[in-house]
């Protein structure tokens, strides 16, 4: 009987220690994160690999509904709201799915979070689908890749990768008429952050007199504020007030020298050079 236990004991064990093993995924997870207009874009995916292996017509049907990866769904969460082929999407989480053809690809989002195989796909949970060219390149592209490129304030793109196949999706946020919205509401407050409405109206092209209101403003606030006097020089310069740009620009650069931040010196000097021309 002891000998019986100890054996059962062994085995226990053993079964134990097996069941903790741990080994390489061969299609690794993936969680991206990017920050996009007034929010994010979270991406949850599984990276397959060629491993000489035929992928599109093989690996991956062609005609068919794909999972865009391996292993789980493939989802997208949007913090806020976006706009995709023209249609709003409203804040929330999606599975991104797919259609691969050998010209162009069915890129569809979909109400349904855990679609893994074509039978579980629904075509009424669809909340866009849209088709998208297909890219070839030269160089196969080992990993599955799906990443965020172009990442614009308003804009980016959703590309997809692999092998020799590149998509790529567009996704809007309508971002400038929050932020207008949002700065109107901001001016009525108690503490108004002229700065920083002061910026974004120099930099989207809007009013340039009223970012000089602002700019003036942001300074009488902060005086000794160098990022406030170099980003006042150049909206100054951009309405060709030059020398004072030449004179906003040379106290950031004082200012700038004083604090040791010699990056907003060589910005200085740099709008300098070019007020001089």
């Amino acid at each position: 009987m002891k000998k019986l236990l100890t054996a059962i004991l062994a085995m226990c064990c053993l079964t134990s220690a097996f069941g903790q093993l741990k080994t390489p995924q061969p299609s690794t997870g993936q969680t991206v994160k990017q920050e996009f207009g007034l929010g994010s874009i979270e991406l949850s995916y599984s990276r397959p690999n060629i491993k000489k292996r035929k992928i599109f017509g093989d690996i991956v049907p062609l005609d068919s509904v794909w999972r865009t990866g391996a292993n789980t769904a493939t989802t997208l969460t949007f913090s806020e709201d976006v706009v995709i082929a023209g249609i709003t999407v409203a804040a929330g989480k999606y599975g991104l799915l797919s259609i691969p053809r050998k010209k162009t690809w069915d890129i569809i989002i979909s109400k349904q979070t855990n679609v893994t195989s074509p039978s579980a796909y629904k075509k009424e949970m669809d909340v866009v689908r849209i088709a998208v060219e297909v890219i070839k390149v030269k160089k196969a592209v080992e990993t599955f890749t799906i990443a965020f490129a172009n990442v614009l304030p308003s804009t980016l793109d959703l590309q997809i990768s692999w092998d020799k196949s590149t998509v790529s999706l567009p996704i809007l946020m309508e971002t400038d008429a929050k932020v207008m919205a949002a700065i109107e509401q901001n001016m009525k407050s108690a503490k108004p952050e002229y700065f920083a409405a002061a910026v974004y109206y120099m930099q989207n092209d809007k009013d340039l007199n009223q970012a000089l209101t602002w700019f003036n403003k942001a300074v009488e606030q902060q005086p000794d504020a160098f990022w406030i006097q170099h980003q006042w020089a150049n909206c100054l310069a951009k309405l060709g007030k030059t020398q004072e740009a030449k004179a906003a620009a040379l106290r950031s650069k004082e200012l700038a020298a004083k604090a040791g931040n010699n990056d907003y010196v060589k910005l200085n000097n740099k709008l300098l050079k070019q007020l001089d021309k």
